[in-house]
């Protein structure tokens, strides 16, 4: 890695750090380029129980760096090459941080804008800080449409009529309202960001890891799926998770009155 990343790992919680604070946190090639390796680290590491992201600076993430792409030109092939480096590493992170076999938890501090936005959203989890805000430029500043998968994710959070006003006007989205919208999980003082952090990570690092899968695969089946579709899956799905181990332990610390120790991956 060039030091544009740290990725931390201690008691169960990896910790990925977008750290290039001169540039607010831009998605750069390189910035990109750590972070996939990084996944692939905490993807190989069986100790790892959950994922952090948090940005080192006053924007959590910028989105894309625009300074490392450079402008475009009428060549249709320079066009494509800056396409090709906002999509092709950028749509491969989103896609490889929704599939992490662990819960992700996004710790937002200042600004989310851009790409950064969708970085905050793939993670299961968002907490902010009370300064923080999320901004979608794509459309009004630079004409082009939310890429990363922004739609996406945005709609199936707050719903189509706030994504879709969002991007088109450009509002700069406050930690207060994203939680009034239901964007994200929490909002807390600036100050308490990190302990916050810290508490929600190492409640979601005692969760059953297949459980925790399954109950995504359930809240992504539900976007689509009719009550009898969504009935009939949980009705496949759960016997697995029962047979799996963690029921087991959830029902003898139940019947102990303790907390449940649920294996790891």
């Amino acid at each position: 890695m060039n030091g544009l990343v740290t990725l931390d790992v201690r008691d169960g919680v990896a910790t990925l750090t977008l750290d290039d604070p001169a540039r607010m946190n831009a998605l750069s090639p390189a910035m990109l380029h750590e972070c996939l390796a990084a996944l692939v680290r905490v993807q190989d590491d069986r100790s790892v129980r959950v994922f952090v992201l948090a940005g080192n600076s006053r924007a959590f993430c910028a989105g894309a760096d625009l300074s490392a792409i450079g402008a475009p030109s009428e060549s249709s092939v320079s066009n494509e090459t800056i396409g090709a480096v906002i999509h092709d590493e950028g749509n491969r992170l989103i896609a490889e941080l929704r599939a992490l076999p662990v819960p992700t938890l996004a710790s937002v501090g200042g600004a989310a804008a851009g790409g950064g936005v969708a970085l905050a959203l793939a993670c299961d989890v968002v907490v902010a800080a009370r300064s923080a805000y999320f901004y979608s430029p794509f459309v009004p500043a630079l004409g082009l449409i939310p890429d990363l998968g922004t739609a996406w994710l945005a709609q199936r959070a707050v719903g189509r009529s706030r994504s879709l006003g969002a991007s088109l006007l450009g509002n700069r989205i406050g930690a207060e309202q994203a939680l009034q919208w239901g964007l994200i999980w929490s909002c807390v003082d600036d100050a308490a960001l990190a302990d916050e952090t810290r508490r929600i990570a190492a409640k979601l690092a005692e969760l059953s890891p297949a459980a925790v899968i399954a109950t995504r695969e359930a809240h992504d089946l539900a976007q689509t799926s009719t009550l009898a579709e969504q009935l009939a899956w949980e009705r496949r799905r759960q016997p697995e998770l029962i047979a799996g181990g963690g029921f087991a332990e959830g029902v003898r610390a139940s019947l102990a009155k303790r907390k449940p120790t649920f294996a790891g991956r």
